[in-house]
């Protein structure tokens, strides 16, 4: 068997995007990989997309295909079927693409320092400004380094700091361990937002040791990725909002003896709230409907939504008074 399992969701309407990731896993350095792809009823057939690829590509590629159940829960098919002799689990997403070295880097350095989680950084890019890596990390959180080339380091309590601002974690830079794999799943109720937030925290907790590597180990595609295709006017937001506020309110749990956690993640949470109502609030001023029922679920789990509607309220009537 081989040593990384290489996990790849995919629900993708242009062609071209599977096969420009698949390359770049098969341009690694490393070559010790067998594949997973999860076809979740994706408009554009994972099969379409693989008719005419090298037969040596062919061979180790596994096509799993289910219902639609959204990113995490095709992720989570993924993890299931990993074969019992894998070492690693790496994951990426259908519109990302790995660096040549990736793989490599993350099992030069897990195997070296026994670690169960790894996450190297992602490749900048004006696109995604507010992406940064693990050098730059470094420089505001400190941490512990183990090696200088490439850079890795280690911080003792990086679920605290990934609270702060997630944007150094991603999953396509992620490599997980089978002590971790073997446990922890994404909440696939939580499709549209934050489910990979909860996954990260709770690999993190689980993982014996995690290390970041500054190295870049992916790029961030541009094709179309339907997971995200999501913006404030989207009949989708209220929804993305009201998931991410869930996975924020689970994640509370997690850390209810931290207080200084809580109150980043009640931060998070507060924000959520925010939006959705601005969202439904421009729905009513579109003359749309805003979505009433999912409101009142929302009301239901986190009666604090009507204190943020009325302080919204009384905002904007402050700032329309003569």
């Amino acid at each position: 068997m081989a040593t990384f399992t290489v996990v790849i969701p995919f629900y993708q309407k242009e062609p071209g995007i599977l096969r420009r990731a698949l390359k770049s896993v098969f341009d690694q350095t490393y070559q010790d990989f067998d594949i997973i792809i999860v076809d979740d009823a994706s408009p554009l057939p994972a099969d379409v997309e693989l008719e005419g690829i090298e037969e040596a590509w062919k061979s180790r590629i596994k096509i799993i295909r289910q219902a639609n159940g959204g990113p995490g829960g095709a992720r989570n098919t993924g993890l299931d079927a990993v074969p019992r002799d894998t070492q690693f689990v790496a994951l990426l997403d259908s519109d990302d693409l790995w660096l040549p070295d990736h793989l490599s880097n993350a099992y030069d350095s897990m195997t070296r320092f026994g670690a169960e989680c790894y996450w190297a950084s992602m490749q900048a890019s004006e696109e995604f400004y507010y992406h940064f890596g693990m050098a730059e990390l470094e420089k505001t959180e400190g941490g512990t380094r183990l090696s200088e080339s490439p850079l890795v380091i280690e911080m003792p309590d990086l679920a605290s700091v990934m609270l702060k601002n997630w944007s150094f974690l991603h999953l396509t830079c992620m490599v997980i361990a089978r002590p971790v794999f073997q446990h922890v799943r994404f909440d696939p109720t939580l499709r549209l937002a934050a489910e990979d937030v909860l996954f990260f925290v709770d690999c993190i907790l689980k993982s014996r040791r995690t290390i970041l590597c500054d190295a870049p180990g992916a790029a961030r595609g541009m094709g179309i990725n339907i997971f995200h295709s999501i913006d404030n006017q989207s009949p989708e937001f209220l929804r993305q909002q009201f998931n991410t506020w869930v996975a924020l309110d689970t994640l509370e749990q997690r850390f209810r003896s931290r207080p200084a956690d809580v109150a980043s993640i009640a931060a998070y949470k507060d924000t959520a709230r925010r939006q959705a109502l601005w969202s439904q609030m421009g729905r009513m001023k579109r003359r749309q409907a805003p979505d009433l029922g999912l409101l009142a679920r929302w009301v239901m789990r986190d009666p604090s939504l009507i204190r943020a509607a009325f302080a919204l309220g009384a905002g904007k009537f402050s700032r329309t008074a003569p």
